[in-house]
């Protein structure tokens, strides 16, 4: 049996989980290929040649990010109506997020594709604010402990339903103005000429190749997904994002803090959504390890 997960990831949340379930399929003795979708899709693998299919995203304003639009549109069309799962991830567990598959889904059903389960994992921010480092490692914890046991639910044929939003897709449609805000935004990114050391790590990790360096200039192009790569990992924090620079964070995560908890300036946000996400992850794998002890 043979699977493939494409895979857009923008600082690496969205990849953890997509190798979670990718290291999970290989364990259960399914030949995984992880295709990293990028804005060149000159040659993209057909999913027919596949026995299973997902495709993972952050989940960008309520919607998938354009670059998976243009992904599902430019996918050949499927035979025998190919099912697919879906992975995506965001910074909290609102089911307002539900309805960012809704356009992704409406494109590739159009082709032929038939989506089977789709799964949603809370992730720490890499825009909008910092997540206290015990707070993200709270969330690493509960997404890789929780991704194996879906994906193997999953190959055993359990069907995973996220529940329906009404009227998702006119709040999706008027989200989506985020798209092309996004390619305007990214125009006017400015560089701290103080800051910077031309290291060109955010030319190399643009996934739309958005960034230019030339003659020690920068210039930006009209194709920006406001992925946030380049600003999140600049090592001297260079970046000003524009009309969102004031939603920016610089820095990766310690997914794996074990000291004290950090003070938290944001500890009442979302907080219902977060303990209940929170409850129902650990139930269900508590109610694994239970089946494994037995």
């Amino acid at each position: 049996m043979k699977a493939i997960i494409f895979c857009f990831s923008g600082t690496g949340n969205t990849k953890k989980i997509a190798k979670l379930w990718a290291d999970e399929f290989e364990r259960e003795g399914v030949e995984t290929t992880l295709f990293d979708v990028t804005g060149d899709m000159q040659e993209l693998p057909d999913p027919n040649d596949f026995d299973k299919v997902g495709f993972a995203y952050p989940i960008h304003a309520f919607n998938a990010p354009h670059i998976m639009l243009d992904l599902a549109k430019k996918l050949v069309k499927a035979k025998d109506k190919k099912e697919y799962f879906i992975l995506k991830s965001s910074g909290e567990p609102l089911k307002l997020n539900n309805i960012s598959s809704y356009k992704f889904s409406h494109i590739l059903r159009r082709k032929g594709y038939a989506l089977s389960s789709e799964y949603h994992y809370v992730m720490p921010y890499n825009m909008i604010f910092r997540h206290t480092a015990d707070f993200a490692t709270k969330m690493w914890s509960a997404a890789s402990r929780l991704a194996p046991i879906e994906a193997r639910e999953y190959l055993g044929g359990k069907i995973h339903k996220l529940a329906y939003i009404p009227f998702g897709n006119v709040i999706a449609f008027i989200m989506r103005i985020e798209h092309p805000a996004m390619r305007v935004n990214g125009r006017i990114f400015k560089i701290d000429e103080n800051k910077c050391v031309k290291c060109g790590k955010c030319v190399k990790a643009c996934p739309m190749q958005n960034i230019k360096l030339e003659n020690g200039k920068f210039t930006f192009g009209g194709d920006c997904l406001m992925c946030a790569r380049c600003s999140f990992n600049c090592p001297t924090d260079a970046f000003n994002i524009a009309l969102l620079n004031g939603w920016r964070v610089n820095g990766k995560y310690d997914l794996n803090y074990a000291g004290e908890p950090e003070k938290n300036a944001h500890k009442r946000y979302c907080r219902r959504s977060y303990a209940k996400y929170f409850e129902n992850a650990q139930k269900k794998i508590e109610s694994y390890r239970e089946k494994d002890e037995k």
